[in-house]
């Protein structure tokens, strides 16, 4: 498909995962120590500019808003920074966020919205209105959501080289059955493989 029409709006999403396929640690949501080693590569940096390039609205679960909160808008002033961190952090500052939540009553950020309802409503009302990719922005709740409804057109993956040997799994048993081709593959040298998947409809 080509052209600028609204429904032509790709929904991607992004998301470190172990080699035995967990987003975090048996530590609970805090624990990413098997990510902590290859979070500055030139690999992974990479792969971080990759994600955002072409996306005009980050969806985020209210945990990943909170913490992106908390980190990313000093990163987008600070002159010292990596550029690269430096234009992820300033896009995420300046770009539409929907927060999905059933607990906040208020946006934590500028420019953000929050929504208590089903993923899928919002991304078809997104892509009947908007331009630019969605971006499920390393929130697995919300990623988990859009496989299930079979909603996403790329993933972004950054696949690190330990077992976590514990914790939750992005791809679990009852997902639908699905076909992707890969379009981009780099090894960094620890080891880190940034990898993007395109669907096959």
């Amino acid at each position: 498909m080509t052209g600028s029409t609204a429904s032509a709006r790709r929904v991607t999403a992004n998301l470190a995962l172990s080699l035995d396929g967990r987003y975090h640690g048996p530590g609970g949501p805090g624990d990413f120590s098997m990510f902590a080693p290859y979070v500055a590569t030139e690999t992974t940096r990479g792969q971080l500019t990759r994600i955002w390039e072409n996306a005009t609205t980050a969806l985020l679960g209210r945990v990943n808003a909170e913490g992106f909160l908390g980190y990313w808008p000093p990163v987008a002033e600070d002159a010292d920074a990596d550029p690269r961190d430096r234009g992820y952090a300033k896009w995420l500052v300046d770009t539409e966020k929907i927060v999905f939540s059933t607990t906040l009553t208020e946006a934590p950020w500028d420019r953000a919205r929050v929504v208590n309802g089903p993923v899928a409503d919002v991304v078809a009302e997104l892509k009947a209105t908007g331009e630019g990719e969605i971006l499920a922005n390393s929130s697995p709740s919300v990623i988990k959501a859009l496989l299930a409804e079979d909603l996403v057109d790329r993933l972004y993956l950054t696949i690190c080289p330990e077992i976590a040997g514990g914790g939750p799994r992005l791809f679990e048993d009852g997902l639908p059955g699905t076909r992707w081709q890969i379009t981009h593959q780099e090894t960094g040298d620890l080891g880190e493989m940034a990898v993007v998947y395109d669907r096959v409809r």
